[in-house]
């Protein structure tokens, strides 16, 4: 599998060491496994720190005088109010209106931007964007993403770096020394718990990370990430969101600057509010363990939903997933689920299940 990809993370040695078979996400080896327990790595992000190598992540750098016009075209998120220093989730649309894929957008002052995004379709839709615009669009992997997340992150980084975390906001992010090396902090995550992502080098990452290892941080895979994200309704896109859905049935109608100007898909957007065929939501399921996915949900001999993200959370003792349903289907639910091997019910709840006043990112 390795010699097919595209991209190299330049901790793939650490992640083999550990016993990932680096099994491929986005042209990269991922580790989606190691010979440690998932629910170990889920306690560390729970109750300490935990860290994940998100360099899969495709890192872009969009600079130039029309720098922001080109992004604010892209992206359905004002840019004009995202200030230097801060970020925003948000989404990037196809021309009907559908969800090409999700971004975080950084603005790292004197017309630099960072648009950090998943597999969908963002850079080629942003070389479309920057086309007859004065602006510069520049993909890199030699720029690492080590996102190190839970209660302890912020003491754990705090001591080892040249700035004050305490003080960087909920989406904000700074220049710093950490362990002596040049990174950009940013207090973003995938965990619903307080976190950061480092952006460094490559020549530096793999310091960084020995580093955090004897500063107690555990290397988590991204079967925790699962874990966590799900329980925290975090959406992963090509599973809980596609080009077939807007953002309004997914639950991503929040990243919508209504009143800003023309950017892709807007009128197919906003003409989709209030028709939705499906919504996000989360199910605890009836079961002992994780279901496969893919499953149909059914209501009164009628099939009404698909399971697209499932999990065991051995913290919560729950069968949990991530689902489309029809949208007139209500919280409180009782839905049938079959699939092969697979015949139970499943409760549709509010979601996130996991801090849902989300106190604990905001901390």
């Amino acid at each position: 599998m390795t010699e097919e990809l595209s991209r190299t993370s330049a901790l793939a040695s650490r992640h083999t060491t550990l016993g990932s078979g680096l099994e491929d996400w986005n042209g990269m080896g991922t580790a989606w496994t190691y010979n440690s327990d998932p629910n170990d790595e889920h306690d560390a992000v729970r109750e300490g720190a935990g860290m994940f190598d998100m360099s899969p992540l495709k890192k872009v750098f969009v600079c130039g005088p029309d720098a922001a016009a080109t992004l604010d075209h892209l992206t359905t998120r004002d840019i004009t109010k995202i200030a230097p220093g801060s970020a925003a989730y948000l989404c990037v649309l196809t021309e009907k209106g559908g969800v090409a894929d999700d971004a975080i957008v950084s603005n790292n002052g004197g017309d630099e931007w960072m648009i950090v995004h998943g597999s969908g379709d963002t850079m080629a839709l942003l070389q479309a964007s920057a086309e007859e615009r004065n602006v510069q669009v520049e993909f890199t992997d030699d720029l690492h993403d080590l996102s190190v997340q839970g209660p302890k992150s912020c003491d754990i980084l705090n001591v080892n770096c040249d700035i004050d975390l305490t003080t960087l906001g909920y989406f904000q992010h700074a220049p710093a020394n950490l362990f002596g090396h040049s990174c950009r902090l940013s207090r973003t995550g995938y965990s619903g718990e307080r976190g950061y992502e480092i952006f460094a080098d490559a020549s530096v990452i793999g310091d960084i990370w020995d580093k955090l290892v004897n500063e107690g941080v555990m290397p988590c895979s991204f079967t925790a990430l699962d874990k966590v994200r799900i329980e925290a309704g975090l959406l992963f896109y090509g599973y809980d969101m596609t080009e077939d859905n807007t953002p309004w049935e997914v639950g991503l109608g929040f990243t919508i600057s209504k009143d800003k100007g023309d950017f892709r898909g807007k009128n197919d957007t906003l003409a989709a509010k209030g028709n939705e065929v499906v919504k996000n939501v989360c199910l605890d399921i009836s079961h002992t363990d994780m279901v496969a996915g893919g499953e149909t949900l059914s209501l009164g001999g009628a099939d009404v939903g698909v399971v697209n993200s499932p999990c065991f959370s051995h913290r919560l003792n729950k069968s949990l997933a991530l689902a489309h349903v029809k949208s007139d289907i209500a919280v409180g639910t009782v839905l049938q689920i079959s699939g092969e091997g697979t015949n139970t019910t499943a409760i549709v709840v509010k979601s996130p299940i996991y801090d849902p006043q989300k106190s604990r990112t905001h901390a």
